[in-house]
C-alpha cells in the first residue's frame, strides 16, 4: 500500500507539469489543433435545418446555408441602399417584354404577358457531386441498373466518384417544373399559380402522370423526368436563355428572381436522389444540396455541426466597388474588385442554449453573434440621448457594435369581421383608435426588447420604398408632434374617443355593462406570464377588462382561419423590399376569413383595395408615393392594427471580423467576409489563459491528507526497528 501511495504521489506532483507542456492554444478551444491560423469562418445554429431543397426551404436558418450553396439568377448588392437588385449567375438584368394574348409584342398598358428573358453566361459549373459521375460510356456511373455500385454507401462521401458540367438555361427551367410538382411542396406553389402562366395546368399534368407511375414494389419513390412536360410559364429559348411568362402586370416578380426558389437544379442531381435505399439514409436533396454558388455543404451532422467549404468549380466573382458615402470611411470598400469568396471554410456548431454559444463567443471562438435579452445588459448600455453604445468590457475586446432596422412589422390586430371591436362603424373605429392610443409600444419596446425597436408609424418599416421619416411619416390619428419629435398622444384623448365610441370609463352607455375585450395568444411561460400581464394594464387604462384566451399554435391558426379571434398579435418579414409586400397584409381580397390569405384581420375597404391594385404595378416615382400615402392615411383612421414596432437587429462582431454590414435582404453574405486568423489566435490565448491554481489547491489538500498516513507509517517504522 505504501508503494502504490508513493506513486500516486509522484504523479499527483507532476501532473501540473505534465498539463502545462499539453498544446500550443488554449485548453478549452473546441476546435482541433490542425485548425489553428486558418482562415476559417465559425459561427453556431440553434436548430437542426429541415430542407435544404430550395423548392421547399422557407426559414431563414435554412437559407442560412442553401444561400451560400444555390444561385438564383439575382441578388441584392451588399452595400447599397435602399436594396437593389443586381445579377447574379445571371449575366445581367432580365429583358423585360410585354406581349399581348397571342405572344406578339405590346405596350405595358396593353400587356396580356410580362416576359422575363434571362440570360446566363457560358462556363459556370456545377460544384463536384455523385450525381454527375459517369463511366466509360457516358453513362451515369450511378443508376437504378447497378445498384451494387452504391450499396456500400451510407454518406454522400462514400460514392467516391464525382462528376460536374455546365450551367445551361434548362436547369433553371426544370427547378421552375419543380415547384409546380405538388409532390415537392412547394411553399409558393399556392402563389404562383396565380402569376407564371400555365402553372396551374402544369401541376395537373405531374400529378396525373405520377399516378401513372409503375413503383414495382419499391422502397423509394419512383423519378419523374421533368425534361419531359413543357409549359408556357417557362420556356428555354437556347443553351443560355430562358423565357419565364407572367400573367399581366407583376413587377415585383423579379424580387423572386433573387430567392433560392428560382436557383437552377440539375435533372441529374432529381434523378440522383430518386435512387432506391438513398431516402432511408438521408441522402436527399433536403441533405445535400447541388449548387454553383462559392460554397458547398461538406458536413452535415445536424446534431452536431455544419460545415461549407469553397466550391472548387465556382465561376467567380468580385467583391463591389461602389457603396454609400460612409462605406468607404467604414473601411467596407478596402475589397473593392477583389475575387470572392475570401473564407476558405465555414465551420457552424450546434448550439441550443444562447448562455453557452454567448460564452463561446466571448471567448472568440464565435466570429460573430446576436444579443440575446439575458446578455443585453452585459453587452449594451444606453447613453444620455438614448442611442445604444458597447458596454466597457466589450470594448477593451475591441468588439463592434451594428444596429439596423429589419425590413419588417410587429403589430396588435382587430378582427375587423367582430361585432364589437370590427367593421366600418365610427363607434369601432373610436374604439379601435383609443385602444391604439393606450397600448404604449414605446413601454412595450422598452421592457421587452431592451429598447431594440422604433415604434411603427405605418406598416411600412424604414428601408422599404414609401416609408416617411419624421414629422411628414406619423401616425397623426396615435402621435401628435412635440418639438418636431413624435410622441404618443396623452390618455386624456384615448378616454376622449372611449366616449364618443360610447364607452365612458370602459362601460357602454345604454345598458351600464362593462366591456370586455378577448386577446387570442400562443404565448406561455414566465415570459409570456408578464407579456399579458402588460397587456391587460394598458387596456385597464382605459376601463376595458382585456380576458386573455391563451391556446396551443394549431388552435389559434384555427381561430384565425374561421375568423373567432377578436383581438391578437401577429408579425411579417419582408419577401422583398416593395410596399406592395406589406400593403397585400390589408388587402380585402387576401382576407384569410374569406380568401385564406395574410390579410389576418380581414380589413376590406373599397378605396384602400382600388388604390392598391393602382399602387402594385406602379414604378417607383412621385405617382406610387402620392398613392402610398393616401392608403397610409386611410388604414391610419381606420385603424384595423395597431402599427406596433419594427424590430431593431444588434449585431456584435470581433476586431478581426472584416466587411460587416447588416444586409436585411440577403442572405448570400458569406462570400463578402473576411477574417484575420492571425490576430484571432493572438486573441483567443490572451482571452483564455489556463486556470491551474484548482489543480495546485488539489494537489496541496492530497498532500495534507496523506500527512497522517505518513505520520503512522514512520511511527510503525521505528516500532520494527525497536
Amino acid at each position: 500500500m505504501i508503494a502504490i501511495g508513493r506513486r500516486w504521489l509522484a504523479f499527483a506532483l507532476l501532473l501540473p507539469l505534465l498539463l502545462a507542456g499539453c498544446g500550443d492554444g488554449p485548453w478549452n478551444n473546441p476546435y482541433p489543433a490542425s485548425d489553428a491560423g486558418r482562415n476559417i469562418y465559425y459561427s453556431s445554429f440553434s436548430e437542426r435545418p429541415k430542407h435544404l431543397d430550395p423548392a421547399r426551404s422557407y426559414s431563414s436558418s435554412e437559407w442560412d446555408f442553401i444561400s451560400q450553396i444555390y444561385e438564383p439568377p439575382l441578388q441584392y448588392h451588399f452595400l447599397l441602399r435602399p436594396y437593389a437588385l443586381t445579377p447574379r449567375v445571371a449575366a445581367g438584368m432580365p429583358e423585360v417584354r410585354y406581349v399581348d394574348a397571342d405572344g406578339r409584342p405590346v405596350t405595358r398598358d396593353r400587356a396580356a404577358f410580362t416576359d422575363y428573358i434571362v440570360t446566363i453566361p457560358a462556363g459556370v459549373r456545377f460544384q463536384p457531386h455523385p450525381a454527375f459521375a459517369r463511366d466509360d460510356d457516358g453513362k451515369p456511373l450511378f443508376d437504378r441498373a447497378h445498384p451494387e455500385r452504391y450499396a456500400h454507401v451510407n454518406v454522400l462521401t462514400d460514392f467516391g466518384a464525382t462528376g460536374s458540367r455546365e450551367l445551361v438555361a434548362a436547369d433553371f427551367v426544370y427547378q421552375i417544373k419543380r415547384l409546380a410538382f405538388s409532390r415537392n411542396h412547394s411553399p409558393i406553389a399556392g402563389l404562383m399559380a396565380g402569376y407564371i402562366s400555365g402553372f396551374t395546368a402544369l401541376r395537373k399534368r405531374l400529378d396525373a402522370a405520377w399516378k401513372q407511375l409503375d413503383t414495382d414494389g419499391e422502397e423509394d419513390t419512383p423519378w419523374l423526368d421533368l425534361r419531359d412536360f413543357d409549359f408556357a410559364g417557362a420556356k428555354v429559348l437556347d443553351r443560355y436563355r430562358y423565357r419565364i411568362r407572367i400573367k399581366g402586370l407583376y413587377p415585383q416578380f423579379r424580387y423572386w428572381l433573387a430567392m433560392n426558389f428560382f436557383a437552377p437544379m440539375p435533372w441529374e442531381a432529381d434523378r440522383f436522389y430518386h435512387l432506391p435505399g438513398l431516402t432511408r439514409k438521408n441522402i436527399s436533396l433536403d441533405w445535400y444540396p447541388v449548387g454553383t454558388g462559392p460554397y458547398m455543404l461538406t458536413e452535415n451532422n445536424p446534431n452536431l455541426r455544419m460545415v461549407l467549404e469553397r466550391n472548387p468549380n465556382f465561376h467567380g466573382e468580385s467583391y463591389p466597388e461602389r457603396g454609400m458615402p460612409e462605406d468607404a470611411r467604414n473601411g467596407l470598400l478596402a475589397d473593392a474588385g477583389k475575387p470572392m469568396p475570401f473564407i476558405e471554410r465555414a465551420v457552424y456548431s450546434l448550439e441550443k442554449e444562447s448562455i453557452p454559444r454567448w460564452n463561446k463567443f466571448l471567448q472568440g471562438y464565435f466570429d460573430a453573434s446576436g444579443i440575446s435579452s439575458s446578455s443585453f445588459d452585459q453587452a449594451v448600455r444606453f447613453n444620455a440621448s438614448q442611442e445604444a453604445e458597447l458596454s466597457e468590457p466589450m470594448q477593451r475586446k475591441q468588439i463592434a457594435l451594428k444596429t439596423s432596422v429589419e425590413a419588417a412589422t410587429y403589430y396588435m390586430g382587430f378582427n375587423m369581421k367582430d361585432a364589437v371591436i370590427g367593421g366600418d362603424s365610427t363607434r369601432a373605429r373610436y374604439l379601435r383608435q383609443a385602444i391604439s392610443i393606450a397600448v404604449d409600444f414605446e413601454e412595450y419596446i422598452s421592457i421587452f426588447l431592451n429598447g431594440r425597436g422604433i415604434a411603427a408609424q405605418s406598416m411600412l418599416p424604414p428601408g422599404i420604398y414609401g416609408h416617411v421619416d419624421g414629422a411628414e411619416g406619423i401616425n397623426p390619428v396615435v402621435y401628435e408632434l412635440l418639438d418636431g419629435k413624435p410622441r404618443r398622444k396623452p390618455l386624456s384623448a384615448a378616454l376622449a374617443l372611449m366616449e364618443k365610441a360610447g364607452y365612458p370609463g370602459g362601460r357602454d352607455a345604454k345598458t351600464g355593462e362593462p366591456l370586455i375585450l378577448y386577446y387570442d395568444t400562443t404565448a406561455s411561460g414566465p415570459d409570456g406570464k408578464a407579456t399579458l400581464n402588460w397587456y391587460r394594464k394598458q387596456f385597464d387604462k382605459l376601463g376595458i377588462q382585456l380576458v386573455i384566451r391563451a391556446t396551443d399554435y394549431n388552435r389559434f391558426q384555427e381561430k384565425m382561419r374561421k375568423g373567432t379571434a377578436q383581438i391578437f398579435s401577429w408579425g411579417w418579414n419582408a419577401d422583398y423590399p416593395d410596399p406592395e409586400n406589406f400593403f397585400f397584409l390589408l388587402y380585402g381580397p387576401n382576407g384569410k376569413v374569406e380568401h385564406g390569405g395574410e390579410n389576418a384581420a380581414n380589413y376590406d375597404n373599397p378605396e384602400f383595395n382600388r388604390l392598391f391594385d393602382q399602387m402594385k404595378n406602379l414604378r417607383n416615382g412621385p405617382e406610387r408615393l402620392a398613392i402610398i400615402e393616401r392608403m397610409n392615411r386611410l388604414v391610419q383612421r381606420d385603424a384595423p392594427w395597431n402599427w406596433g414596432f419594427h424590430p431593431k437587429a444588434f449585431s456584435l462582431y470581433h476586431a478581426w471580423y472584416g466587411n460587416a454590414k447588416p444586409n436585411l435582404m440577403a442572405r448570400n453574405t458569406l462570400k463578402y467576409r473576411r477574417v484575420d486568423a492571425k490576430l484571432r489566435e493572438h486573441a483567443r490565448e490572451a482571452w483564455n489563459p489556463p486556470v491551474i491554481w484548482p489543480l495546485w489547491l488539489g494537489l496541496v489538500v492530497f498532500i495534507v491528507s496523506l500527512l497522517p498516513a505518513v505520520w503512522v507509517w514512520r511511527r510503525r517504522e521505528r516500532s520494527a526497528a525497536l
